[in-house]
C-alpha cells in the first residue's frame, strides 16, 4: 500500500505544468497525467496495453494487474476529478 500512495504522490508531484496552458479540456488533462504515470514507472510493463521488451503486449503482466506494487494510471478513469483539479490548480 505504501508504494502505491508513494507513486500516486510522485506522478502527483512530477507533473509537469506548461505555464498558463490550462485551457486544456479535462481529457487532455487526463491524458497528460496518464502520460507522466506510465513515464515514471521503472519498469518496462506498467498498462497492460503497452509492449513487453519482446515485443508482446504486456497484458495481465502489467504493473497496473498486479495487485501490491505500483499503481500507475493507465486509462481516464483511473484519474479522479480530484487530480484534475490539482492539476489546473498547479497552473
Amino acid at each position: 500500500m505504501k508504494k502505491v500512495l508513494f507513486f500516486i504522490g510522485l506522478c502527483t508531484l512530477a507533473l509537469n505544468v506548461d505555464a498558463k496552458q490550462s485551457g486544456l479540456s479535462t481529457e487532455s488533462i487526463k491524458q497528460k497525467i496518464i502520460q507522466q504515470s506510465i513515464e515514471i514507472y521503472p519498469g518496462n510493463c506498467p498498462c497492460p496495453y503497452n509492449t513487453a521488451s519482446n515485443g508482446s503486449r504486456c497484458g495481465k503482466r502489467s504493473a497496473y494487474n498486479r495487485a501490491g506494487g505500483y499503481a500507475p494510471l493507465c486509462y481516464p478513469e483511473d484519474v479522479s476529478d480530484r487530480m484534475v483539479k490539482e492539476y489546473k490548480g498547479r497552473v
